[in-house]
């Protein structure tokens, strides 16, 4: 019996049971006594629409559960944005589907729901999948209407990309199930199909309140803008069904008429099990990720087995590089070695830390499957590039660049998984979420920060020391005690996977077990899409 497995199985296993006890909140939107008004009218919620539409047995990956978790509590909270969305398979197709959650604000739109929604565009246009919009919502949040409306990555920029998907050819169905209002109007219209159920669904630009207020015409909504109204009047939708099942049935018709598109080509062999157990995954990290371990054994639970081939094995031994197959796919591997490692220089390496040959290592074999068209999958534990005299005057800058530059420049689909510590600079150089990974996950131990709490925490103590003793004010050991912890509380609450899920640093919490799932999903989107620009590197100090 391994006692530190256990321990670590253990830590690992509460940790994400305290996701899923969250989630299982989340899930109920905005309460039993919303769900019972969308039954009262025959509606389904947003989550039996997906259920209902996803082909039964097949994965359905959801993107954003967590935004917006504890966000918004002065205005009684957003669960889940407002808005349930992921990839799904329809007929067989993997599709990118948003529903709105009308239990929520009836369904309006925060920041956040708009951020969610463009995100789940960005990843139907970088993957060219379909989508399927599920519409049931009142529009703009009006109290928080100054920073969801104006700006460039607000709640415009949905009909925008609504025009280039189209331009790109990506087909896009919205089935209007619920209210669909004002400038919300225009993605229904935007899109290819237009489906609406009867009795519920309606479209206008302008409610019949507010048409009375403006003109002072005399009309219900249903006359003014329901299903029969735009499929026997206006035009504008396409078809009109009695059932909110009917009409989700007829989405599962269209889909399955779609032609097949060329794919990018990644390589994919029928897929073996890992060498080790995949819940053997749950007894690899240590509690407060600082004990070392060996990051190959993490691989081992994820990569097929004997598909792994080390790149550079003996060199820039703090990152681990090699080729392997997840799921049958053919994946480049860029992951933070835990374990302190001694060079054949004599030098001892401590892991999570990118050193000046892991640094060299890791982008030259970036720049390899580049050339090779192999998808990147990184798995982050890193607490940064290494600092001091040694590392400086070997210039540790030169390296971290061309490790970033190597990152950004990559054209081929690239997976990000945080498993633990994802610190400062190594956030960037593993491929963070300003490095347009194609998706990024986060396991519930997950840290993401710009640095680590304790250093940030004393860093910060000493400045508002000085600030207050500049102000003539006296500072005892007990105020000192008091003020660090503070800070400290502060600091650890900001780095946690909740907070990066929250405002979509990350697009999941996910349970460790299922990364090797969430991998080989991802490469089958990315798959979908056979425009690979052609790759090409910037200026680098070599």
């Amino acid at each position: 019996m391994d006692i530190n497995f256990n321990k670590n199985e253990d830590m690992m296993k509460l940790a994400y049971s305290k996701v899923k006890q969250r989630l299982e909140k989340i899930y109920e939107g905005g309460g039993k006594k919303s769900i019972e008004k969308q039954k009262e009218r025959n509606k389904l919620t947003a989550r039996e629409r997906i259920a209902y539409l996803c082909d039964p047995k097949m994965p359905f990956v959801e993107i954003g559960a967590f935004a917006g978790f504890e966000m918004y509590t002065e205005q009684g909270g957003c669960p889940a944005a407002g808005t349930v969305s992921g990839i799904g398979y329809v007929s067989g197709r993997q599709c990118v589907i948003v529903a709105n959650d009308q239990t929520v604000k009836a369904g309006a739109w925060f920041p956040i729901t708009g951020k969610k929604n463009l995100r789940m565009q960005e990843i139907a246009m970088e993957n060219k999948l379909p989508v399927i919009y599920l519409v049931d919502s009142a529009g703009v949040f009006l109290p928080m209407q100054d920073e969801i409306f104006p700006d460039k990555e607000h709640f415009g920029r949905i009909f925008r990309n609504n025009a280039k998907m189209s331009a790109m050819g990506i087909t896009q169905i919205a089935a209007v199930m619920g209210a669909c209002v004002a400038g919300g109007a225009y993605l229904p219209i935007m899109s290819d199909e237009t489906l609406m159920v009867e009795g519920n669904g309606s479209i206008f630009l302008a409610g019949a309140y507010l048409v009375k207020a403006a003109i002072g015409e005399d009309i219900d909504n249903e006359t003014l803008g329901g299903a029969v109204t735009h499929t026997e009047i206006s035009g504008i939708a396409d078809y009109k069904f009695k059932t909110e099942q009917d009409c989700l049935d007829h989405i599962k018709k269209i889909i399955s008429k779609l032609g097949k598109a060329d794919d990018a080509g990644f390589d994919r062999i029928t897929s073996t099990a890992p060498s080790k157990k995949t819940e053997e995954i749950y007894g690899i990290l240590g509690e407060g990720n600082a004990k070392p371990y060996d990051v190959v054994e993490l691989i081992k639970c994820i990569a097929d087995a004997d598909s792994f081939d080390q790149f550079k094995e003996d060199y820039g031994k703090t990152i681990v590089c090699g080729y392997a197959r997840i799921d049958g796919w053919a994946v480049g591997i860029v992951a933070n070695q835990r374990l302190i490692v001694k060079s054949k220089k004599g030098e001892m390496q401590l892991g999570g830390v990118i050193y000046n040959d892991s640094a060299d290592k890791a982008a030259r074999f970036i720049m390899n499957c580049n050339q090779k068209k192999i998808p990147l999958v990184f798995l982050q534990d890193v607490t940064g590039f290494m600092v001091g005299s040694r590392s400086e005057h070997s210039g540790i800058i030169k390296d971290g660049a061309k490790l970033v530059n190597a990152v950004a420049n990559s054209v081929v689909p690239k997976i990000t998984i945080i498993t633990g510590n994802s610190y400062g600079a190594g956030n960037y150089a593993m491929c963070g979420k300003a490095y347009d990974p194609r998706f990024i996950y986060a396991w519930p131990t997950a840290k993401i920060a710009v640095m680590g709490g304790e250093q940030a925490a004393k860093t910060l103590l000493q400045i508002q020391v000085a600030s207050l003793k500049a102000k003539g004010k006296e500072i005892t050991p007990e105020d000192e005690a008091a003020l660090l912890k503070e800070i400290m509380d502060r600091y650890y609450s900001q780095t946690t996977p909740y907070y990066a899920a929250a405002r979509l640093w990350v697009d999941e919490i996910i349970d460790p077990a299922k990364t090797r799932m969430y991998i080989s999903e991802g490469i089958s989107a990315a798959n979908h899409n056979k425009n690979i620009e052609e790759f090409k590197m910037g200026v680098l100090q070599v």
